[in-house]
């Protein structure tokens, strides 16, 4: 019975089952700079301002939150627009400045990542000079 040795799970062809090595850097819990986003370069500002647009916000977020949204980034100013009917009460999109590239294309590497109970979106703010 030669043949079913060839065929069962332990013969030497078993490599052929083995599901492939997992990449550790594509899970989530892969430190956020090992996580390449998958973002066109080219749409990154040539200059300053890095600018990030923020969208689908928590209406409780703050300045604070955003910045520890952030950590590790250089961030330089953060803008969230209130509704001008209720100053109280946020637009749910805002924006952050980085000082450097780098921090921002970084910035959107955290697109779709929870903050509060929502994902929000991270993207290249329109660039107020190309227009």
């Amino acid at each position: 019975f030669a043949l079913l040795v060839s065929t069962t799970w332990h013969s030497n062809d078993d490599d052929v089952y083995r599901a492939p090595p997992i990449d550790r850097s594509i899970l989530p819990t892969a430190p956020r700079a090992a996580r390449e986003p998958n973002i066109d370069r080219s749409r990154l500002p040539k200059s300053p301002p890095y600018t990030a647009f923020l969208g689908n916000l928590p209406y409780d977020v703050t300045e604070e939150s955003i910045k520890d949204f952030f950590r590790g980034l250089n961030i330089s100013a953060v803008r969230l627009p209130r509704e001008p009917t209720n100053p109280e009460r946020l637009k749910g999109f805002g924006y952050a400045e980085f000082e450097d590239i780098d921090s921002l294309f970084q910035a959107l590497s955290l697109n779709e990542e929870s903050l509060g109970n929502r994902r929000i979106r991270v993207d290249v703010a329109d660039q107020a000079q190309d227009k």
